[in-house]
């Protein structure tokens, strides 16, 4: 019995313990809504870039030419903005909300940790992504984007649950084989943060939230 007693005070030792340095309030259905949204952003991307018969559009005159690929990528660095405003405002929100449940602070040190993990590669990819923009590097834009978020969310890891690092595995994964299949970096964009966000999230939530 004294022995049960020693191991149940160790398991609340370790607990208290990884409560206290990492931070365990991330909702795992705002990974399935971020997911959502980046499939309707996906799908709108989609449309906007093909036809009918799945060939990309395009005009004649070079001028015009230069002209709608302007257009059409300003239009597509607003849906990614608007996707990305909504997944951050959807996480916060419910993320806020379970760590309330949790009587955890939503702004203490481990949530600082993992947000200081997060910026440094998140940053750093996002200046890469805007220099590519600008020099004309169209094709490996969607392939940056998921190693640099990948590798966020496996540095974010050590501050917070590890299923955390599986999902940025598989992203830096997706991220090098778009390299590696130029023409296909919507498909994979929409893989990495759409479908593989679903799974994660619904993971999480059956896992952490229930």
């Amino acid at each position: 019995m004294k022995e049960n007693d020693i191991q149940h005070d160790l398991a609340s030792i370790r607990s208290l313990m990884e409560r206290s340095s990492k931070f365990i309030s991330l909702s795992g259905f705002s990974g399935v809504l971020a997911g959502i949204y980046a499939l309707i952003g996906a799908a709108v991307a989609y449309f906007m870039l093909y036809d009918g018969d799945n060939r990309m559009y395009s005009v004649h005159a070079s001028a015009e030419t230069a002209l709608f690929e302007d257009v059409i990528l300003i239009k597509l660095v607003t849906i990614a903005a608007v996707v990305l405003v909504f997944s951050i405002s959807t996480g916060i929100i419910l993320t806020y909300q379970k760590a309330r449940r949790k009587s955890q602070p939503m702004w203490g040190k481990a949530s600082k940790d993992l947000l200081f993990s997060m910026l440094v590669p998140l940053l750093s990819g996002g200046v890469l992504i805007m220099i590519l923009l600008y020099r004309g590097y169209y094709g490996i834009v969607a392939p940056s984007t998921l190693i640099f978020y990948g590798l966020a969310l496996i540095s974010a890891s050590n501050f917070t649950y590890t299923d955390v690092k599986f999902l940025g595995l598989c992203d830096v994964v997706l991220g090098l084989i778009a390299a590696c299949l130029p023409g296909y970096g919507l498909v994979f964009w929409a893989l990495g943060f759409g479908v593989l966000h679903i799974v994660y999230g619904s993971v999480m939530y059956f896992k952490y939230d229930r």
